[in-house]
């Protein structure tokens, strides 16, 4: 287990390993983008589907789609297994080794890890539709016992989440994980798209959780309809469209922050 133990974290350490995985959240940031646009179509009055699914199906429908999407793949394995090792084994710097730290890499060890099978999926041939998927993962959690407070629980905490980025963005916590360069201009960059972007990502995240709220109190699982619906809800709402378009803009923004993770990101 000790030899185990010292080959995972040899591995974690690898200079090539940590690029790989760097590059994870560049994808991210790519789809954050793609999900922004499309959320901008949506705005003004086109089609679409706005949330990873939507995005990942736009990469492959490009010419080069299925090497992209291994290549994504690749990307988002080798993050979610950086991250998981960074959760079990530590970081090499003794003072980031904190419990909350910790915690933190292993939830995006999970997201990453997620993200890597909804890409896998649409390698396969086997793309869903993440609203349906939503709705009926719902449902099914609906059935079990104590279904319902899970679903509720389950929204509450997503919601929360939303709140934390926002939060995060307002008090620029984010900088805490960056090199921050010294070049005025790109130090103005890079918090501009880091504060935009993360209140935007709690706007979304929010909205989610809301609808999973919902869903579970009303016992109506296809009210559960992930970003997508999240989004096109807020259309919905008075001045909708402007709000729309301006949420869209901050999920580029993100994008853009992660793509600035992706190079400047302190290990």
């Amino acid at each position: 287990m000790k030899k185990a133990a010292g080959v995972a974290e040899e591995a974690a350490n690898s200079q090539t390993f940590a690029a790989v995985a760097r590059a994870g959240y560049a994808v991210s940031g790519l789809l954050h983008i793609l999900i922004g646009i499309i959320a901008i179509q949506l705005a003004v009055g086109r089609s679409g589907e706005a949330d990873v699914s939507g995005a990942v199906a736009e990469v492959a429908s490009k010419p080069a789609g299925p090497v992209l999407l291994w290549a994504c793949f690749a990307a988002c394995a080798a993050l979610a297994l950086w991250q998981l090792g960074n959760a079990i084994l530590g970081y090499r710097n003794v003072s980031d080794n904190k419990l909350t730290k910790r915690l933190s890499a292993l939830g995006q060890a999970l997201v990453f890890a997620a993200l890597a099978a909804t890409i896998m999926s649409f390698v396969m041939g086997q793309g869903q539709n993440s609203r349906e998927s939503s709705s009926d993962f719902t449902g099914t959690l609906m059935k079990a016992p104590f279904g319902i407070f899970l679903l509720v629980a389950v929204g509450a905490g997503i919601a929360i989440t939303g709140v934390v980025f926002a939060v995060r963005g307002f008090r620029k916590k984010f900088t805490n994980d960056l090199s921050l360069s010294s070049n005025p201009s790109v130090h103005k960059f890079q918090l501009w798209v880091g504060v935009v972007g993360y209140i935007a990502k709690g706007i979304a995240l929010f909205l989610v959780g809301l609808l999973v709220v919902i869903a579970a109190v009303r016992v109506q699982p296809e009210q559960s309809t992930g970003l997508d619906g999240g989004l096109k809800a807020l259309k919905e709402q008075p001045y909708g469209p402007y709000l729309l378009a301006a949420v869209a803009l901050g999920l580029i923004a993100y994008g853009l922050f992660l793509m600035v993770k992706a190079r400047t990101l302190r290990t």
